[in-house]
């Protein structure tokens, strides 16, 4: 058994699924009885979402409404990162909704010291840009760093990719 089994640990998004969620809001948002004459809208915004509205209220209630969808559509809302309170400009209220994607270098470290630390003797952790190859000759040893890394519960959307 000298061959190593491996798999990625990576952070990615689904862009058509955020697209339809980002879609099915706005539908809802236009229809909905509470929403009527507030002007509540979300669009794209370059690479991320904002949601903009005549009132704070109704600003945080379509963000709501965003991550509804989002679980619905088996998104984690781990990907989002929205702004405590919608900035008043003009006579609009403006919610930024930035979309994470990717590992940074610190929570790729965190992860990788999470493994040496706390997983099965054996496993290797390797930084590869904005991913994570995790290694080792048992592939019992893998799903234990799958189910540790798992239960810690990151500020992350991760998924496990590659499994060889």
């Amino acid at each position: 058994m000298a061959a190593e089994s491996s798999f990625d640990i990576v952070s990615k998004l689904d862009r058509q699924e955020v697209d339809n969620a980002l879609n099915q809001t706005g539908k809802e948002l236009s229809q909905r009885f509470d929403f009527k004459g507030t002007g509540t809208t979300i669009t794209w915004q370059g690479e991320d979402v904002e949601i903009r509205s005549s009132s704070e209220e109704r600003a945080l209630a379509a963000l709501e409404v965003f991550k509804e969808k989002l679980v619905k559509r088996k998104l984690s809302l781990k990907i989002l990162d929205a702004a405590d309170e919608p900035k008043l400009s003009g006579k609009e209220y403006r919610l930024p909704v930035a979309l994470k994607e990717g590992i940074t270098s610190e929570d790729a470290k965190k992860i990788s010291k999470l493994i040496r630390d706390e997983g099965p003797k054996g496993v290797k952790a390797q930084i590869q840009g904005d991913e994570l190859r995790v290694s080792s000759k048992k592939k019992d040893d893998l799903q234990a760093v799958q189910n540790l890394v798992k239960e810690k519960d990151l500020d992350l959307a991760l998924q496990f990719v590659n499994y060889r």
